[in-house]
């Protein structure tokens, strides 16, 4: 979802504010803070979920041997976790519409996107859409912010606990206890980085809640483009990290890449050159003893010692 957002959103952002005109009109309106708020509902679904398998992971009777996860139950939970935030953000779709200024002084049309319902929307969902503008400001602090922080905060607590100083002792120096600190340590990275690409939108969702009055259109525009950039950074910070600190996604990242770059992949025609001269060098061998020696054979002194 981090690369849909770059590939997608910030050419828009970028065109729009270059050309003061929104790329692909009333649409772009509609599909950009809709992918937006998925992509912030994504992260703090997925952080929730990376902690409970922390949590399973330190009280599980046999750590070590865990086995591993059957691959319907991922896809599962990466559903329920996709639809689930999708879903929850549909009211974006139905809260913004395309709107057009005009400027005074030289007349220059401009195009941006409004936070209004539509009039023609069935009276039932615009009730809807107008009590989402409303707790939106809120729903964003307490679902997008302080959800994944403090459930990862919790999980991590009672993951401490819950191992004691005892099992922490059995486990020090071996390799599962340091691949599970390892693992802790990038869902912690990962938590950090989002809160802190989060903090500014929910700041001037609140600051702009009580002060827009006094606000100009300006100010407000460039507030939500700051916002924005910071989701962009967020989005392009997340996938690096993850892939640098967990080595085995990193590891597995790197050799899809070089899967399909030519110049990576191993010399075919070396490494049959090298099959074929070994086998000739043990056919040869063959030919002088019974079977192939072990060792070789050792070297008899032959010349001056210089």
């Amino acid at each position: 979802w981090d690369f849909l957002i770059l590939f997608f959103c910030l050419p828009v952002v970028i065109f729009n504010e270059i050309t003061k005109k929104r790329l692909l009109g009333d649409m772009s309106c509609r599909i950009v803070p809709f992918m937006e708020v998925s992509s912030l509902g994504v992260t703090t679904f997925s952080l929730c979920a990376l902690g409970i398998d922390r949590f399973h992971a330190a009280t599980s009777p046999q750590a070590s041997t865990r086995p591993i996860e059957q691959c319907q139950s991922i896809i599962a939970k990466l559903a329920v976790i996709w639809v689930g935030s999708m879903t929850l953000s549909v009211p974006e779709i139905l809260l913004w519409q395309l709107a057009q200024d005009t400027s005074p002084v030289s007349g220059v049309v401009t195009e941006y996107c409004t936070m209004k319902p539509s009039s023609n929307l069935p009276e039932s969902i615009y009730s809807l859409v107008l009590t989402y503008q409303n707790a939106r400001m809120w729903w964003y602090f307490g679902c997008y912010f302080c959800l994944p922080i403090l459930f990862t905060v919790s999980c991590q607590l009672v993951t401490r606990r819950i191992r004691g100083t005892e099992k922490k002792s059995e486990c020090r120096g071996t390799k599962h206890g340091q691949c599970e600190s390892h693992l802790n340590c990038t869902i912690i990275a990962l938590t950090i980085i989002y809160g802190l690409c989060t903090t500014p939108e929910n700041v001037c969702n609140i600051v702009v809640a009580y002060m827009s009055p006094d606000m100009s259109k300006q100010t407000l525009d460039l507030l939500n483009l700051i916002n924005q950039f910071f989701l962009f950074f967020k989005c392009s910070v997340t996938p690096v990290l993850l892939l640098c600190l967990c080595r085995p996604l990193g590891q597995a990242f790197m050799d899809c890449c070089c899967c399909c770059c030519e110049g990576c992949g191993p010399d075919t025609t070396s490494s049959e050159s090298s099959a074929d001269s070994k086998l000739k060098t043990e056919m040869s061998s063959s030919i002088f003893f019974d079977k192939p020696r072990e060792t070789p054979p050792p070297l008899l002194a032959l010349g001056t010692p210089c």
